[in-house]
């Protein structure tokens, strides 16, 4: 079961990568090309959504991502009309960062019924929204307002929260198209707090950024933005994310 691996994972000290995906930025080629670096083991998961989603095209999307891949790809949903059971799993993302009561509780109780129709499998996930220096689409979007990024303390104590909650992993987002990423100080603060699988994300665009998330405690880089026009550096990426990881056990 994928939590169970994000888990040992994280006991390991396996360092892991994904890509996101928006299906409304991609094409057959794109989506070909994301495939070969998978099946190349670049690639640990594919995270898979948008905040505005096509979903026919997403739907025909998925399918042809997983006609060339067998790397594990999970929802990680816009909306609740972005739920497929192509998917090996789904991010059923908690908004713990935001006062949003729909993005709490309210929608999952809306497609509660769905899921279990559909045999997803789900991952309580504590979704935390971090100021990147601009607005993004999630923040727009959720209507919620992003934690700044020079307060890790209430990043830390909102994680230390989730975890309390039940929740199973801590998402750390700069949002989609960010600026700057998450800073270190905030990862390396949440990490003194929660020993849970702890995924950070968004305004990653060099090496060098993914080298300071993963020193500072990420388990899981999402890349995104950063491969849209040149998916090119993945390898290299691949190499630093992998590389990273001492084994514990």
């Amino acid at each position: 079961m994928i939590p169970a691996a994000l888990i040992r994972a994280r006991h390991a000290g396996r360092k892991l990568l994904a890509v996101l995906v928006d299906p409304d930025k991609v094409n057959r080629h794109k989506l070909e090309q994301l495939g070969q670096y998978g099946n190349a083991g670049c690639i640990d998961y594919f995270l898979w959504g948008g905040s505005l989603v096509n979903e026919p095209q997403s739907s025909y999307y998925l399918h042809l991502l997983k006609s060339h891949t067998e790397v594990p790809v999970l929802l990680f949903p816009g909306s609740v009309y972005q739920l497929d059971e192509q998917a090996d799993a789904l991010l059923l993302l908690s908004l713990i960062s935001g006062r949003n009561p729909e993005l709490l509780i309210g929608h999952h109780v809306t497609v509660a019924g769905r899921i279990k129709q559909m045999g997803l499998t789900t991952i309580p996930t504590g979704y935390i929204l971090v100021d990147g220096g601009k607005p993004t689409s999630v923040s727009y979007m959720s209507g919620t307002t992003p934690i700044p990024a020079d307060k890790p303390a209430i990043a830390a104590a909102t994680a230390l929260a989730g975890e309390q909650l039940g929740l199973q992993l801590i998402y750390l987002d700069a949002g989609s198209g960010a600026l700057n990423p998450v800073d270190p100080r905030m990862i390396r603060a949440v990490r003194a707090e929660v020993d849970l699988p702890l995924i950070v994300g968004g305004g990653i665009r060099s090496v060098e950024q993914a080298q300071q998330a993963l020193r500072a405690g990420a388990d899981l880089l999402v890349v995104g933005n950063g491969l849209e026009r040149d998916a090119g550096w993945l390898p290299e990426l691949a190499g630093v994310v992998h590389g990273a990881g001492v084994r514990v056990g």
